[in-house]
């Protein structure tokens, strides 16, 4: 009599106890929040909607920013192109992680998910590039919002102060224990970013560049047009985020509905906003984009789009501090329990990530190079390369090895191309951030640390 087949979240994978201690597989062989009925702290409260508003909150919020100074650079057929197939192929890879993730349930991040696919060095290289990457992030957006601050307050107070405000507040945005906690500030943040965008397309049709030039193609050199596309590459670079919005859902199964609305809004969102801010404003455009309204408007901009950059900042910090704190303590009493340590600790991650993010953005003069180049290195593994590999896997040890792999020949192709564009990503990117960095310095643009 053949064995019942498994539902994908019940399947485990064979490779954990073919090639792990059974001490390595205890860490991760079971629903990472496990059955959190009578829990004092309970993770699993999340909707689908309310992980699309977080998604959102977090993914578009810089993205709108650096888009249509993309079509300033390449013209407005390219770009677009650029645009819708890049949000089409992020959906993709969001169906290869929403899968890896139910045929893995015990996977909480992209450490976890490295774990499985490349053992304990690949977890601690995921881990720490997840971590990176978050502080990074939570510094472009504490960036974003001093801009936003110097525009409001016509550069009235130290911009190194404006800083410290909006890390402030910040910290104290990303200290719920729970996304749960801040999913009705990832609708907030959602619906600021939105209005800001519409906001901006009023002001620049109003107030229309005279004399613009508009451009169907630009031809250009390959290292102008890969700076200029990776503003839409990494507009969508959310996906290191999945997996810890996944496993804090009420029902995982839900998840593509949530990857479908971001998406869906993202890709359609960027593609108007980016077409009508160039066609008003032209090559002019600069980045970010609310630069180039009237000051009245960038004001009005910028106020409403600030509150956006705090929540956005807040989320990237809290997935920083979370993905550590689930490390030491999986399994504990601290993770479901309001004990004096596991505040103590939480308390402390928290503000160690907004307080490196704001450090590395004063004190260090390129940073918003190294932002690019952190981007390059894990966002184009984490949002595209990386899944490319789930699939490869999964289908590997869960459907029957080399067999599935070559009767699934369409997949396999797709994954092995997923890989393969993730490493031209990466490749293509870091090259661009370092000769970008080599003419900073060169040019004297490099500013000095912990100035104003």
């Amino acid at each position: 009599m053949s064995e019942p087949e498994l539902h994908d979240s019940e399947k485990q994978s064979p490779r954990l106890d073919e090639k792990f201690t059974k001490a390595e597989v205890s860490e991760v062989d079971a629903d990472v929040f496990g059955n959190e009925e009578g829990n004092q702290i309970q993770y699993k409260t999340l909707s689908w909607q309310f992980v699309s508003f977080l998604m959102i909150a977090e993914i578009v919020s810089n993205g709108i920013l650096s888009l249509p100074s993309a079509l300033a650079v390449v013209g407005i057929v390219p770009a677009l192109i650029l645009i819708v197939f890049l949000g089409i192929f992020a959906l993709y890879t969001a169906k290869l992680l929403v899968d890896f993730k139910l045929n893995h349930p015990e996977v909480h991040n992209m450490g976890d998910a490295g774990f499985i696919i490349f053992g304990p060095v690949g977890r601690e290289i995921l881990s720490t590039g997840t971590i990176i990457f978050a502080i990074a992030g939570t510094g472009s957006v504490l960036l974003s919002g001093q801009q936003a601050l110097t525009t409001l307050s016509n550069k009235g107070m130290c911009a190194m102060y404006l800083l410290l405000i909006v890390s402030a507040t910040t910290f104290v945005l990303a200290l719920p224990r729970t996304l749960g906690r801040l999913s009705h500030l990832g609708l907030f943040s959602a619906a600021l970013i939105t209005l800001s965008g519409f906001l901006a397309m009023v002001g620049a049709g109003i107030n229309p560049v005279p004399e613009r030039v508009i451009s169907a193609t630009i031809p250009t050199t390959f290292y102008e047009a890969f700076l200029a596309i990776t503003n839409p590459v990494f507009a969508y670079a959310g996906h290191f985020m999945f997996f810890m919005l996944i496993s804090e859902m009420r029902e995982p199964q839900d998840a593509m509905k949530a990857a479908w609305c971001l998406q869906g809004f993202a890709t359609t969102f960027y593609a108007v906003f980016s077409i009508v801010m160039y066609v008003y404003i032209g090559n002019t455009a600069q980045s970010p984009i609310l630069f180039s309204l009237p000051p009245a408007w960038a004001k009005a901009t910028f106020a409403i789009a600030l509150g956006n950059f705090i929540i956005s900042g807040a989320l990237y910090s809290h997935t920083a501090a979370l993905l550590v704190f689930i490390r030491f303590f999986r399994r504990s009493k601290h993770v479901h329990s309001h004990t004096v340590l596991g505040w103590t600790i939480w308390i402390i991650l928290c503000f160690a990530a907004v307080t490196i993010a704001f450090v590395f953005a004063t004190a260090v003069p390129i940073f918003s190079y190294i932002i690019g180049i952190t981007a390059a290195l894990f966002a184009s593994w984490y949002t595209y390369g990386i899944a490319g590999f789930f699939w490869l896997h999964d289908t590997y040890y869960l459907e029957g090895g080399y067999r599935a792999l070559r009767r699934k020949y369409l997949g396999t192709t797709l994954a092995v191309g997923t890989i393969l564009i993730g490493a031209f990503i990466c490749v293509a990117g870091t090259w661009v951030s370092i000769k970008l960095i080599v003419e900073a310095y060169s040019s004297g643009a490099v500013g000095r640390p912990f100035t104003c």
